[in-house]
């Protein structure tokens, strides 16, 4: 990785981009990508997607990651100048309590923390269960509305947490919104070096980052009826389950730092799964498996009914303690990702087609 696309990558982790609100973020990837793309364009609910030109006739490839991150929302503000939040998406209770966030004002960031009664004062801390989501309040400082409204906050805005992104230890990254902004970059890396590429791949790419995916795959169902590709792969992050207390029985064998995933089953299309682990295989490219019998839980689901079907895939970067502020990636997993889905580009001839042999 060099120092260009390092800067962007802890750039783009982190700037805020919650559900709904991915516009900040997407200037950002929409400008690296168009230095070596043909084309960056957008569709009205923000979606960005970059095109490198192929040869005429030849198939459309997608590669998608989608752009947003969890959250939460300002439900209300109550008369002592606390505020209630919603989560946004898939936020996680059990680490809420006890945090800094930003919230995100049409005027600018605002900080507030996530208000924890100190451990002295909790009664029955044997049986303690979480708290519901109304229990749940942000401190900003304020003693009244007024106060609350005079730093720019109001019922309806996005609030994330305040961590950043770090390497916290050599080769691993640590932080909130790598879900799956990290997704982001590995697709706008693998079209900057198919752009260097010689010869470039005859197929042509577009390298798509959703919004709303956190909340349902919109974005990637809007920007792939538009788009129409022949094939599609999807880049998002899976469990890594080599940690304590995770039964392999249940959630499979994934390890951090074993290489990306690949899923079988439901929305994975055989032939371009069969593609993958053998330019994985040819390429020296470890890859893991995982099995998923009724549903990917990413965009994937959105994109391969979309018209009358688009033949995908999904491959996945091991995470850890996802949804969390300490989600964590290895490095070297990120750069087997950009070296799977490049080299998978560049396998697409131009008669290739991807469909289920009856």
């Amino acid at each position: 990785m060099n120092e260009t696309a390092r800067t962007f990558l802890f750039d783009l982790l982190n700037t805020p981009s919650p559900t709904g609100f991915e516009a900040p973020g997407q200037r950002k990837w929409a400008a690296y990508a168009r230095s070596f793309a043909n084309a960056v364009e957008s569709d009205s609910y923000g979606s960005a997607w970059a095109t490198l030109q192929g040869a005429d006739g030849a198939p459309r490839l997608m590669l998608e990651a989608h752009a947003d991150e969890i959250g939460f929302m300002v439900n209300n503000i109550t008369e002592k100048g606390f505020l209630n939040v919603i989560p946004v998406g898939g936020s996680d209770l059990a680490v809420a309590r006890g945090r800094r966030i930003h919230i995100l004002t049409d005027d600018g960031v605002a900080p507030g923390v996530i208000g924890i009664t100190a451990i002295h004062l909790r009664r029955d801390k044997k049986e303690e269960k979480l708290p519901e989501w109304h229990e749940i309040y942000v401190d900003i400082g304020a003693a009244n509305p007024d106060e609350v409204a005079g730093r720019g906050i109001r019922v309806g805005h996005p609030a994330v947490f305040a961590e950043s992104v770090e390497e916290t230890l050599p080769g691993r990254l640590t932080g909130r919104a790598l879900d799956n902004r990290i997704g982001g970059f590995i697709i706008a890396q693998v079209l900057a070096r198919l752009a260097e590429a010689d010869p470039r791949p005859a197929a042509t790419v577009y390298a798509l980052n959703s919004v709303q995916e956190e909340i349902g795959g919109f974005g990637a169902q809007m920007a792939a009826y538009r788009l129409a590709p022949d094939v599609a792969v999807v880049l998002d992050v899976t469990h890594a389950t080599d940690t304590p207390g995770l039964e392999q029985a249940k959630h499979g064998q994934v390890k951090l730092g074993g290489g990306p995933t690949v899923s079988h089953g439901a929305a994975n299309h055989p032939r371009v799964v069969e593609r993958l682990m053998a330019v994985a295989d040819e390429a020296g490219i470890p890859l893991q498996h995982e099995a998923t019998s009724r549903f990917t839980g990413t965009d994937t689901d959105s994109i391969f009914i979309t018209r009358s079907g688009i033949p995908s895939a999904l491959v996945s970067l091991p995470m850890r303690y996802m949804h969390s502020p300490v989600e964590t990636v290895a490095l070297e997993d990120v750069e087997r990702c950009i070296d799977l889905l490049a080299t998978f580009a560049q396998s697409i001839k131009e008669d290739d087609v991807f469909r289920a042999e009856i």
